[in-house]
């Protein structure tokens, strides 16, 4: 049974998300504030649905402690509709963002999605493969690891599975849709935004010169490549 975490201080939506989660077949646990969202995580949640308004810390601050030491998929559900506030929450690590007040329908679709993905990237280990070994970092696909300066990068799942796409792609121009609908799925086609984000941070963390990337290309009007 997959176990999910729903971490808001407003008593009404947890016992909502309570009682819809659990009568779709999931088992849910809860918490009021950051530091109880971060001491439930670490004990084994397959989810994390996380409001950013908490009373003891930003939202974001839990992200940020929670991508420390875990890849669990971070949902957040915020009555927060700015960009600037969706773009702080998935550059520190968030899998998704959904903005309240949301369908039940459309929060179980992201719930599904965002398993999906964590259970593709985690129920078999692959044949071992070579590193794909670029001048500034090496990318191991069997062991899901990035080496840069002898020291591991530490990627979020959604950072892995956007890298591994184009890394795996050799080379070719791999257009948005595409992207979008292998790391996020069919419902995300539109959402070119994710892209922008991710493909920054992966810059950030990866790149000499982030503002001039040299294995993380943009192709305009194409898509997205990788140059090792």
């Amino acid at each position: 049974m997959t176990t999910i975490l729903v971490v808001d201080d407003d008593p009404q939506v947890l016992r909502v998300l309570r009682i819809n989660l659990t009568a779709h077949g999931y088992d849910v646990h809860t918490a009021a504030d950051g530091a109880a969202a971060v001491h439930e995580a670490r004990n084994g949640a397959d989810l994390v649905l996380l409001d950013l308004g908490l009373p003891d810390v930003d939202g974001v601050e839990v992200i940020t402690l929670l991508r420390r030491s875990s890849t669990v998929p971070i949902v957040v559900l915020s009555a927060r509709q700015g960009s600037a506030d969706k773009v702080r929450a998935l550059d520190a690590g968030a899998d998704d963002y959904v903005t309240k007040p949301f369908g039940m329908d459309e929060l179980l679709a992201r719930v599904r999605a965002a398993v999906r993905r964590n259970a593709r990237r985690t129920d078999r280990r692959p044949a071992a493969e070579p590193p794909v070994r670029t001048a500034s970092f090496t990318v191991d696909l069997t062991a899901k690891k990035i080496l840069r300066d002898g020291r591991e990068v530490h990627l979020t799942p959604t950072e892995w599975g956007l890298l591994e796409v184009l890394v795996r792609a050799g080379g070719e121009v791999v257009d948005q849709v595409s992207l979008l609908e292998r790391v996020w799925g069919p419902a995300y086609t539109s959402a070119t935004h994710y892209l922008r984000v991710y493909l920054t941070q992966l810059r950030r963390k990866l790149e000499p010169e982030p503002s001039r990337p040299r294995h993380l290309l943009t192709e305009p009007g194409k898509g997205y490549r990788f140059r090792a």
